[in-house]
């Protein structure tokens, strides 16, 4: 597959890009556990079908040390027994913000109660920062079809 425009290769798109990821540096600041953070953008990514996110987040996942079996299980967390309650918490919360269209009304009150009852704050804004900004960047990356598979961690900071 051929990519429909090189992002970073473009001014207007390699300056916004540029800009999102900042902010998820700026974000990496926060408390928000780093493997939350890691479950949260891999889920979104899958849900989108976004394939450069999938393999990113992936492999900084295991660079991280994040363990194959969790990693493998994001997709089918509900019946899996590997993660904790506030990760469940993250990513129902992550599959609600990312599935807007699909549910009148967006993130039911339920999921935002359960996800308030693990993380601080400053974590919950962090958490709904992170689903925002990786649902941004899977729509640069699936509207122009990027290709997957050859991302090495630490690529982008």
């Amino acid at each position: 597959m051929d990519a429909r425009m090189d992002l970073f290769g473009n001014p207007v798109a390699g300056k916004s890009l540029k800009h999102l990821i900042a902010a998820g540096k700026a974000l990496a600041d926060s408390t928000l556990p780093a493997s939350t953070r890691e479950l949260v953008t891999l889920r979104a990514s899958q849900i989108n079908g976004c394939a450069v996110c999938v393999d990113m987040h992936t492999k900084e996942a295991l660079h991280a040390g994040e363990s194959p079996t969790r990693l493998n299980l994001v997709a089918a967390w509900r019946e899996a027994t590997v993660f904790t309650g506030a990760e469940r918490a993250a990513l129902e919360l992550t599959e609600q913000g990312t599935r807007i269209a699909d549910a009148a009304g967006g993130v039911t009150d339920e999921v935002w109660a359960e996800a308030a009852g693990h993380y601080s704050e400053d974590e919950l804004a962090a958490l709904v920062s992170f689903i925002a900004l990786i649902n941004a960047i899977n729509r640069f990356n699936l509207i122009t079809r990027q290709p997957a598979g050859d991302y090495q961690p630490g690529r982008h900071g």
